[in-house]
Formats: C-alpha cells, sequence, structure tokens
C-alpha cells in the first residue's frame, strides 16, 4: 500500500513548493496525496484516512511545518518528515516557486522518503 503524503499549501513559494512536490509524488504514483486541510479542520473521513495506519510522509515549505503541526494535533507523528527550507529553498512572499529547483528536490525527496520507509519496514 502507498504511503500517504500530506504538504503545506501556505502562501509562500516555499509552501507552494511544497504542495507541488506533494502533487508530483501523488501523480507518479511515489505516494497517495490526502488533504491536510481536512485534517486541520477536523473532516472526520480524512482523519479516519490519517489514522488508518499507512505510512506518512509530509512536505513542509519552512520550520514552522504546519502541516506536521496539523498531524500532531491528532497525535499522529510522521514517518518521513521533510522540510524544504533546509535544501536551500527560499521562502518568498508574492512569489512563485523556481520549477528546476523544484525537479531536483523532488527526485531527492523521493530518495529520502524511499530509503526512511526502507529502513524502517526492517
Amino acid at each position: 500500500m502507498k504511503p500517504i503524503v500530506y504538504s503545506c499549501s501556505g502562501c509562500s513559494s516555499a509552501a507552494q513548493m511544497a504542495n507541488y512536490l506533494a502533487v508530483q509524488m501523488d501523480r507518479n504514483g511515489t505516494a497517495e496525496m490526502s488533504c491536510i486541510a481536512g485534517v486541520g479542520g477536523n473532516v472526520k473521513k480524512l482523519v479516519q484516512t490519517a489514522h488508518s495506519g499507512r505510512k506518512i510522509i509530509v512536505v513542509d515549505g519552512c520550520p514552522l511545518a504546519c502541516a506536521k503541526a496539523c498531524l500532531g494535533n491528532h497525535s499522529i507523528e510522521p514517518d518521513v518528515h521533510i522540510e524544504l527550507t533546509s535544501f536551500g529553498v527560499a521562502k518568498r512572499q508574492h512569489q512563485d516557486f523556481d520549477k528546476k529547483q523544484a525537479g531536483e528536490i523532488l527526485e531527492i525527496i523521493e530518495e529520502i522518503a524511499d530509503q526512511q520507509l526502507t529502513l524502517q519496514a526492517l
């Protein structure tokens, strides 16, 4: 069963990159994206999905770690947590993210997630 991926989707360039990366992971079959806003808003079905026991990957844009915090409000700890500013992603207001940089980071975070989830399975 594929892991679930959640992402920050705030207004900064880093947040929007986080959302883009999670969408790409969903589209290429690495993970299945679910809605962190629904978890944060206590939508029963989406909270149940988060509590399903599947592995969870969280992609946050910055150290505020909003997506991780939404899960934490339901006592859920992600199996993999990626914070994009630690990869040199700038957090800018009123600007788009760099798609070339996003493509490079996508490869890196998919590898990190795969390695961490494989190690946990051993």
